[in-house]
């Protein structure tokens, strides 16, 4: 259950332990070598079927955890799927979904800016790969005798979380497919999980397949100068 907002009150304060400054050259150093593992990642569709360490996921999603969210309210649920008859019953309800998008729900010019990435309906992967990661994102809170309380900035605060595992999930050596089949409410109803949470994505984890390639498309990535600017 997410924590409450407490009634308006002087906030309890800490003394601020886990920052770490670095001198500038370390500093750059540090930022490009992230740069550099973070440039590495890519998308994957072919997955290993080779099991995940559970205390792997488990660390990743801690990790995931420690994401900024709006009053501190961690509006977020991952629901870890590894059972086989699981994945199964995902695949079918997803490809159902995806072939209702191919085949008419999505505008022609959605279906060419995916055409670069070679993506159909048919998603395997959803079967093949180890751990599927539903991210649920909580629309209100619930508390112990079942009183509702607001949640705030939820879209914001499940992206930056997303972010997090996918970037922990990395670090650590494993591939993701962030896969958004639209409308994705059986994922609700197969993970079962409460009426306040919304699947906003399936992230798809493991390790790439053998000889696995993956869409040169995909790892063309906008420069500096087309997403930011200094004021």
């Amino acid at each position: 259950m997410s924590p409450r907002t407490p009634e308006a009150s002087a906030p309890a304060l800490e003394p601020l332990a886990g920052f770490q400054e670095f001198p500038a050259a370390e500093m750059l150093a540090r930022a490009q070598a992230h740069y550099a593992q973070q440039r590495r990642r890519r998308t994957v569709r072919d997955f290993d079927s080779r099991p995940v360490p559970r205390e792997v996921i488990e660390q990743c999603l801690l990790a995931a955890g420690t994401a900024p969210s709006g009053a501190n309210q961690q509006p977020w649920h991952f629901a870890v799927i590894t059972r086989p008859e699981l994945k199964q019953q995902i695949r079918v309800a997803a490809e159902e979904e995806e072939r209702a998008f191919y085949s008419g729900r999505a505008p022609q010019e959605w279906l060419q800016a995916l055409s670069p990435l070679g993506t159909d309906a048919n998603k395997p992967f959803l079967e093949e790969a180890p751990v599927l990661i539903a991210i649920f994102a909580q629309k209100y809170g619930v508390g112990a005798n079942g009183e509702r309380f607001s949640h705030y900035y939820v879209p914001e605060s499940v992206g930056i979380a997303s972010g997090f595992l996918i970037s922990a999930l990395h670090h650590a050596g494993l591939a993701t497919l962030t896969h958004t089949p639209s409308p994705m409410g059986f994922l609700t109803r197969l993970c079962g999980r409460p009426d306040n949470e919304r699947p906003v994505i399936l992230l798809v984890v493991g390790y790439p397949k053998a000889g696995c390639q993956v869409p040169v498309h995909g790892g063309i990535k906008k420069p500096l100068a087309q997403i930011s600017s200094w004021l």
